[in-house]
């Protein structure tokens, strides 16, 4: 699912949308997002019926780079890369695993994390003074977004699919 803003990612129903209301009714039962966006982020998403599966490319014990495009304010510069590439510690303790952040001029920025804490990405743009205005997960391992549009979804080949995201050839 390329997951629009304003919907949440969750199974239950209520005042506003969910990621499952996107499928077609007839492949909604037993399917469940692996992983989580923030109801303000848009891009990748994956809905499975898979438990294993979801906990594969969820653990960061299993290495699946999660990459976002983001926009920022100020300018990301090589202090900031370091700071990533070293894992930051946040405000409340969390550490953060070694993360990638590549600056991509002012305002703009891509950053990789193998793991998925809470609003993790913003929180660690946050810390080093590059507060978010603007967040898109566009790839999964090697899985990629790619033109699917906002809003929709595109079935994929249960095999294909973990050579792509696992790392399996």
């Amino acid at each position: 699912l390329n997951k629009p803003k304003g919907c949440i990612s969750s199974t239950r129903t209520g005042k506003t949308k969910t990621v499952v209301e996107f499928l077609p009714p007839e492949l909604r039962k037993g399917i469940f997002p692996a992983g989580r966006l923030d109801v303000d982020t848009e891009g990748m998403l994956l809905l499975t019926n898979d438990g294993d599966l979801a906990h594969r490319i969820l653990s960061p014990r299993h290495g699946v780079w999660k990459r976002y495009y983001a926009e920022h304010e100020g300018t990301a510069g090589p202090a900031d890369v370091r700071a990533f590439e070293a894992g930051l510690v946040l405000a409340d303790g969390l550490h953060c695993l070694p993360a990638k952040l590549t600056p991509l001029g002012p305002g703009r920025s891509v950053v990789e994390v193998q793991e998925g804490k809470y609003h993790q990405v913003r929180r660690m743009l946050a810390s080093r003074g590059l507060p978010v205005t603007y967040l898109r997960r566009e790839a999964e391992g090697r899985l990629t977004l790619g033109d699917l549009p906002l809003g929709q979804t595109k079935e994929l080949n249960i095999v294909e699919a973990e050579q792509l995201l696992l790392n399996i050839l």
